[in-house]
């Protein structure tokens, strides 16, 4: 058994603490106060427009991924490390979402005690007027025969009627204030970041966004599968895709005939046969560029347009080894359009094949050179390349790129790369027994994004809302007046001041007004003493 040496009576102390030291309650709190200082939410704010840079200038893969495919093949050094890094889908990186995150609780914590401060502002009474109003800068005083209780009453109708609030001191004299609606124009301003903010949260939680090219005369049914790209939101649900459906019949492209900006397009029109359900009857509608079709929730956007060239290879034993419209990319504003045609079931070998698309082609001193994106003198000018193309593994493969890796390129007797350029109806016989390819027509192909984005219409609120709030913070002008009255030996003596809360406001003709109204049933004796 042990017995306490502490004598009869001792109270246990918490530890010292060393100064500056704070326990957990004390450091979480101090660590909220930092977040959501405004000093912070500015940082923040830099931070993520920052963050944003490289998702501008590095391809991003859900944008364009051979654009983005390509990079990588030009920087293999580059690649891994900016892979780790997430930076080329920098908007969906774990980083660039903290950043996010943290802004916006960082706003939230800022926006939400200062709506309060200004919600209790806008519902406070006036002050009571100042001991001394003659020490104002902007102020009037008059004597009268009537006496201060007949002022003081008239100056409470008299202000009333012209929108101030008004309250009554215990020595009678009016306090009288207007321009509270700057306060809920701040208000107003505060809370729509907020709305701003759940609006983008609400559209990038459950909407999607998506992206297919397709061939003028082809359609598109609203599935998962028709996609060529698919970007969803976190909860996101196939279930609420709209069952719509279109086909595009036809395509229609005004071209600049002169000026600068000869031979690019001025505007285009794809006409387009859609069904909102399968069941529903054929609508018709022209999409243009800024004017989406909107199908319930969804909007179809027109951004983008190319050739595709109809070719047909023929193998060595004269079977159609590929047939059918082959999507090229454009390079530049002319529509010089990069492409590959893969025919993995030649025989007797596989062929592919690589090059540019001119809609107009000149030759300028033995140089191909295309001169306007209106397919007035359409070529077609490939490589040839034969081997495995790397599509027997059953491994997935762009379309816009040829596996040159295990393939060879077909060369001349004189040893320069194998080259065929055709136009329309004309067809090329391949060396070595390999075939035949013929450039059978050019079909042009429209690009359209799909999108479903739920918060649209909050998030358009909050900004429409902040708008308001900001007018009415920078053109409503908070004003103050006050009125005593003081009987003496010689009558009656009336002080009248004012005050610009708004700061730069000129409030000397309100305060002339108001002398005015107050006088205006005075005896003729009244005489002006100060103005």
């Amino acid at each position: 058994m042990t017995t306490s040496t502490r004598p009869a009576g001792h109270v246990d102390t918490p530890p010292e603490r060393n100064p500056g030291e704070l326990n957990l309650r004390e450091l979480l709190r101090w660590g909220w106060r930092q977040l959501t200082s405004m000093r912070t939410a500015l940082i923040l704010l830099l931070l993520l427009a920052l963050a944003a840079i490289p998702g501008s200038i590095i391809p991003q893969r859900d944008v364009d991924a051979l654009k983005t495919s390509r990079w990588q093949e030009a920087h293999p050094d580059l690649t891994p490390v900016y892979e780790k890094l997430g930076l080329f889908s920098v908007f969906d990186s774990a980083w660039f979402s903290a950043i996010y995150i943290l802004l916006m609780v960082s706003l939230v914590g800022c926006i939400i005690p200062r709506s309060f401060v200004y919600w209790r502002a806008m519902r406070a009474a006036p002050p009571k007027a100042p001991r001394n109003l003659t020490r104002l800068p902007d102020q009037a005083t008059y004597r009268t025969e009537e006496g201060s209780d007949d002022i003081h009453a008239r100056a409470v109708r008299v202000l009333k009627k012209r929108g101030y609030r008004v309250v009554t001191g215990d020595d009678g004299a009016v306090s009288a204030e207007r321009g509270y609606l700057r306060e809920a124009g701040n208000l107003l301003f505060h809370l729509s970041v907020v709305v701003v903010l759940v609006g983008f949260a609400v559209g990038s939680l459950f909407g999607y966004k998506g992206g297919v090219i397709l061939v003028v005369g082809n359609g598109f049914a609203n599935n998962l599968t028709q996609y060529d790209d698919f970007v969803p939101g976190s909860l996101f649900s196939a279930d609420d895709m709209e069952p719509f459906s279109f086909d595009i019949d036809k395509f229609d492209v005004e071209w600049l005939e002169d000026g600068p900006a000869q031979g690019q397009a001025r505007a285009f029109t794809s006409h387009l046969t859609y069904r909102e359900t399968p069941d529903s009857e054929d609508k018709e509608y022209d999409l243009k560029v800024n004017h989406p079709l909107a199908i319930g929730d969804t909007e179809v956007f027109l951004i983008g347009h190319g050739y595709a060239p109809v070719v047909t290879v023929r193998d060595g034993n004269g079977d159609v080894a590929y047939s059918g419209p082959t999507v090229f990319l454009p390079q530049n504003q002319n529509f010089l359009s990069f492409g590959v045609v893969k025919a993995p079931d030649a025989r007797p070998g596989q062929i592919g094949l690589e090059g540019l698309f001119y809609p107009t082609f000149i030759n300028i001193d033995g140089e191909p050179v295309n001169v306007m994106g209106d397919d007035r003198n359409p070529t077609l000018s490939m490589s040839l390349y034969t081997g495995d193309l790397g599509m027997d593994d059953g491994s997935a493969q762009s379309v816009y790129v040829l596996d040159k890796s295990n393939a060879e390129q077909v060369m001349k007797a004189d040893g320069t790369p194998y080259r065929m350029d055709l136009q329309p109806g004309q067809t090329a016989q391949l060396p070595d027994g390999l075939g035949t390819v013929t450039f059978e027509e050019v079909v042009p192909w429209n690009k359209v994004q799909i999108s479903r984005t739920p918060g649209k219409f909050v998030a358009l609120g909050g900004v429409v809302l902040a708008l308001v709030g900001l007018l009415g913070s920078l053109f409503i002008r908070p004003r103050r007046i006050w009125v005593r009255a003081r009987r003496d030996d010689e009558g009656t003596l009336v002080e009248v001041a004012a005050l610009d809360r708004s700061g730069g406001g000129d409030v000397s003709g309100a305060l002339a007004e108001v002398v005015a109204d107050l006088r205006e049933s005075s005896s003729p004796s009244d005489q002006e003493e100060k103005t």
